[in-house]
C-alpha cells in the first residue's frame, strides 16, 4: 500500500462516520420518565448522600472502579515529538480504546495544556477523585520521571506512565525467554541499551531488577556511551553510566549479548550485528522504523533472537500486552498502587504464558500454523484470549502480598471466570468439560487425521490431556502434516487401505457382514467397506479397540452419520437416535434439540429426546430444566404440533415427575422469567433458569441453533448424538479447531460415565 494511500485510509478511519474513536454509552434504562427519575434528579441524590457518609460507597454507586484517564501533555507522542496536547488526542483515543477491547475498562482521554511539572502534578490531583487509575502517557523526560514519581506518592489509586513500565515489562517478559532459549544468564550477559528515555531507563531498571548486572550494562544518548566521566548527567543518566574504555555505539556492541533499541530507525548495521557474541539477542522497538530491520538482521545472523515494535515482525514488543491487564488486576482489587512486585509479577506471567499451548484462534488471527515457543515466540500475542485471566490475577495477587490491595480476592477461580465473562473468552463449561476429560483421559479416534485442522486438533487433546488420539488416514499426509505442526509425539496412525491393515479388515468386514447379511449387505461389501475410514474406525470403537469417536471434519453430515448410524449399536431401550447442541450463550449455556437427525417426531419421540438431553445435561454438570417449544402457550391452539407437544408433556410428567419440564411454550416466555411468571404462574418452569429447549422438529431446531451462532456468535459444542451405546459424534462440514477439540473431550467424558455404569 502507497504512502498516500496509507495516509487517505487513516484520515477517513478518525474522521468517518463519526469524528474519534471512542463514546459514552449508558448502562441504565432511560426509556421512561421514572428511569430519568432514579438516573438524575430525584433519585440521584440518594447515592450522593451514601458517598457523602463514606467516600468509599463511590466504587459501588458510580463508575470510578472501573474508570482510567489516559492523561498527556503531547510533549513526546509517539515519534512525532512534542506535537501539543491537541494533536496528541487521536493516540490517547486509541490507547482508550485499547484499554476497553482488552480489558474491558473504560476511558475518559484527557489532554492538559501544561509542560510545568507543578501545574501538571496539580491538575491531575485535582481530577483524581473521578478516576479509578490514572495512565500517564506521552510525556517527555525527564520530566515524566518527576510526574510519575508526585503522583504515585500523592494519590491513592494505580498510577503508572506506560511509556516507562509498558515497555519494560513486556521487553524483560520476551528477554527472559529468549535468554532461557539460548542457555544463558541474565547475571552474565552484556548488555548495550541505545537510548536514554524514560522508555530505556525503566527497561534497564527492570532488567536489573530481573537479575542483570549494572558492571555489565552500557547505555547509550544520541552522543554515544554514557561515561562517568561525561558531565552535566541527569540522575538517570548517571545511574547507568559506564567506566568502560567505549565511546560508540558501534564499540559497545562487539561482544555484547543482548541489544535493546529505544532510540531511532537504522543506527545498528550488519557489521555491529556481526561483533556480537554467539545467539545475539536484539530488540530493535523503534517505532515505526527498527534500529535495524528483522529482514536484513535475520539474513546476516541465523542465530539471532529478535524481536521488534512491529506487529508484521514475529516477537513483536507490544505495549497492548500489559497496561490494559495490568490496570485490570490493580483496579479488581481497588490498589493504592501499582509497584514494582506487581510489575515482576506480570512480567512472569507473561513470559510463562508464552511456553504454553497456543489456542487455534491466535493462529488463525495471525495467518500461523502452528506457534509454539521458541526463537519466533518468545511472548504471547496481543490477540491471545488467555491474558484477560492469566496477567490480572497475577498483579491482583501481588498487590494483596505487597499489602497495597484494599479489596483483596477470595475466590480466585470466580474472580478468573469473571475476567472471562468480560472479555467473552472462555466458558465454565468448557473449562469443567476439558478438566473432566483431563482426570481420565480416552483414547479417541480422529478419522480425518490427514487433514491439518484436524490435526491440529488432535494435537490439542493431546497436548492438553484430554484424549488419548488415534490418527486414522493418509499415514504419509499425516507424518508430513505432523512434521509441519512440530507435533513429535508418539501416536497411533492407522491407515484402514494398507496392507499392514488386511487382517482387521477382514476380522471387521466378518463381524459387519453377520450383522447386516439379512439387511441386504453381502460379505465382499462388508469387505469393500472396511477400506472406508468411517466403517473402520466405527469398527475399532465397537471392538474394544478405542474409546470415541470423532469424524464428519470434510464430508457432509447425512454421509457420515449413515455408518455409524449402521454400525454402532442404540443405547439399551433406545428406538431412535437423537442430537443436540450445547449452545454457550449470554444467558448461560442451554442445550437444544433435536438439531441434526429426527424430521419430524411424534409425541413420544419428542418425550424420548427430553429424556436423552437431561442425562446428557446432568453428564455436564447441570440441572436440568426443560422448556418444550412451540408457537402457542398451554393449550391456546388446537394444531396438530400444539397437540403432539402437549402429549410429549404430560408424558414426561407421568413417568419423569422430578424432572423440570413444560409446554407447549414459546420461546420468549420460557427465557424470560419475568414474563412467564405474571402470565403464566402455574408452570413448572417458574423460578427455574431454562437450559434445555426441546424444538417440535428438525427445521426449527437446526435453523434456532445457527442462527445464534451466525447472529449472537454464540459458541457451539455439537452436534452430540443421544441414544448410542459408544461414543460417537459427527462433526459438522468444515468443523473449527476449537470445536472439534471440544467434541473430543465430549466423548472421553461420555466414555468415562459408560465406565463408572459398567
Amino acid at each position: 500500500m502507497s504512502q498516500s494511500r496509507k495516509r487517505r485510509e487513516a484520515l477517513l478511519y478518525h474522521a468517518k462516520p463519526s469524528p474519534g474513536k471512542i463514546s459514552v454509552v449508558p448502562t441504565k434504562k432511560y426509556t421512561t420518565q421514572h428511569d430519568l427519575s432514579l438516573a438524575y434528579s430525584p433519585g440521584v441524590a440518594e447515592p450522593c448522600l451514601e458517598i457523602a457518609k463514606d467516600k468509599d460507597n463511590v466504587y459501588k454507586y458510580t463508575t470510578k472502579g472501573n474508570l482510567v484517564a489516559v492523561i498527556s501533555n503531547g510533549t513526546a507522542v509517539l515519534g512525532l515529538g512534542d506535537i501539543g496536547p491537541e494533536a496528541s488526542k487521536p493516540v490517547m483515543e486509541g490507547k482508550g480504546l485499547l484499554f476497553k477491547i482488552f480489558a474491558d475498562i473504560d476511558v475518559f482521554d484527557i489532554e492538559v495544556d501544561a509542560t510545568d511539572v507543578d501545574k501538571f502534578v496539580e491538575t491531575v490531583k485535582a481530577i483524581a477523585p473521578t478516576f479509578g487509575g490514572i495512565n500517564l502517557e506521552d510525556i517527555k523526560a525527564p520530566e515524566a520521571f518527576e510526574i510519575e514519581r508526585r503522583l504515585k506518592e500523592e494519590l491513592d489509586i494505580p498510577v503508572m506512565h506506560d511509556d516507562q513500565h509498558g515497555t519494560a515489562i513486556i521487553s524483560a517478559a520476551a528477554l527472559k525467554n529468549a535468554l532461557e532459549i539460548n542457555g544463558k544468564k541474565i547475571e552474565e550477559v552484556q548488555i548495550v541499551v541505545n537510548g536514554a528515555g524514560a522508555a530505556a531507563i525503566s527497561c534497564t531498571r527492570l532488567y536489573v531488577a530481573l537479575g542483570a548486572k549494572l558492571e555489565n550494562i552500557v547505555m547509550c544518548d544520541s552522543k554515544g556511551v554514557i561515561r562517568k566521566s561525561r558531565e552535566n548527567l541527569t540522575p538517570q543518566k548517571e545511574e547507568f553510566a559506564t567506566d568502560r574504555d567505549v565511546d560508540t555505539l558501534e564499540e559497545a556492541m562487539n561482544n555484547a549479548d543482548v541489544f535493546i533499541g529505544l532510540s531511532k530507525g537504522n543506527v545498528v548495521s550488519p557489521k555491529m550485528l556481526l561483533s556480537m557474541a554467539k545467539n545475539p539477542i536484539v530488540f530493535a522497538m523503534a517505532n515505526p522504523d527498527p534500529e535495524i530491520a528483522y529482514d536484513l538482521a535475520v539474513a546476516t545472523r541465523d542465530d539471532i533472537i529478535m524481536a521488534t515494535g512491529r506487529s508484521d515482525n514475529p516477537n513483536q514488543v507490544n505495549n497492548v500486552l500489559g497496561f490494559p491487564f495490568i490496570f485490570r488486576g490493580a483496579l479488581d482489587v481497588r490498589a493504592t498502587k501499582i509497584n514494582e512486585e506487581m510489575k515482576m509479577a506480570a512480567v512472569h506471567a507473561l513470559a510463562d504464558l508464552a511456553k504454553k499451548s497456543v489456542p487455534e484462534q491466535v493462529n488463525i488471527v495471525y495467518d500461523e500454523i502452528s506457534l509454539s515457543f521458541g526463537k519466533d515466540y518468545i511472548i504471547p500475542k496481543p490477540f491471545d484470549p488467555r491474558l484477560i485471566y492469566e496477567i490480572p490475577p497475577a498483579i491482583a495477587k501481588a498487590a494483596i502480598d505487597s499489602g497495597v490491595a484494599q479489596q483483596p480476592i477470595e475466590d480466585w477461580d470466580k474472580y478468573r471466570d469473571s475476567l472471562m465473562d468480560r472479555s467473552g473468552s472462555g466458558s465454565k463449561e468448557v473449562r469443567l468439560l476439558h478438566n473432566r476429560a483431563r482426570t481420565n483421559p480416552k483414547r479417541i479416534i480422529f478419522a480425518e487425521a490427514d487433514h491439518l485442522d484436524v490435526l491440529k486438533a488432535a494435537q490439542r487433546v493431546y497436548d492438553e490431556k484430554i484424549a488419548v488420539p488415534i490418527l486414522l488416514g493418509h499415514k504419509e499426509i499425516i507424518l508430513e502434516l505432523k512434521q509441519e505442526l512440530g507435533f513429535n509425539a508418539d501416536v497411533m496412525i492407522i491407515d484402514p487401505k494398507t496392507p499392514e491393515e488386511k487382517e482387521r479388515r477382514e476380522q471387521f468386514a466378518k463381524v459387519y457382514w453377520e450383522s447386516r447379511q439379512r439387511k441386504g449387505i453381502t460379505y465382499l461389501e462388508a469387505q469393500k467397506w472396511m477400506r472406508e475410514r468411517n466403517y473402520f474406525a466405527a469398527m475399532m470403537v465397537n471392538a474394544g479397540e478405542a474409546d470415541g469417536l470423532i469424524t464428519g471434519y470434510s464430508r457432509p453430515y447425512p454421509s457420515v452419520v449413515k455408518p455409524i448410524l449402521e454400525l454402532i449399536p442404540k443405547d439399551r431401550g433406545v428406538s431412535k437416535v437423537a442430537a443436540t447442541n450445547l449452545m454457550l450463550t449470554k444467558q448461560g449455556p442451554m442445550f437444544l434439540a433435536d438439531t441434526t437427525i429426527n424430521i419430524n417426531p411424534n409425541a413420544k419421540e419428542l418425550a424420548k429426546i427430553t429424556q436423552y438431553t437431561s442425562i446428557l445435561a446432568k453428564m455436564f454438570g447441570m440441572k436440568p430444566n426443560v422448556a418444550m417449544l412451540g408457537f402457542s402457550n398451554f393449550g391456546s391452539t388446537k394444531s396438530e404440533t400444539s397437540i403432539k407437544i402437549r402429549e410429549a408433556v404430560a408424558y414426561m410428567h407421568e413417568n419423569y415427575p422430578d424432572l423440570v419440564v413444560d409446554g407447549e411454550i414459546q420461546a420468549d416466555f420460557a427465557l424470560n422469567a419475568e414474563l412467564l411468571s405474571k402470565e403464566f404462574s402455574f408452570s413448572k418452569l417458574n423460578g427455574k433458569k431454562v437450559n434445555i429447549l426441546i424444538f417440535p422438529n428438525l427445521e426449527s431446531a437446526n435453523i434456532t441453533y445457527k442462527l445464534m451462532k451466525q447472529v449472537n456468535g454464540a459458541e457451539s459444542i455439537g452436534p452430540i448424538l443421544l441414544g448410542l451405546s459408544k461414543p460417537v459424534h459427527v462433526l459438522q462440514l468444515g468443523a473449527s479447531v476449537d470445536e472439534m477439540v471440544n467434541m473430543a473431550a465430549v466423548a472421553v467424558v461420555d466414555a468415562q460415565e459408560r465406565e463408572k455404569r459398567g
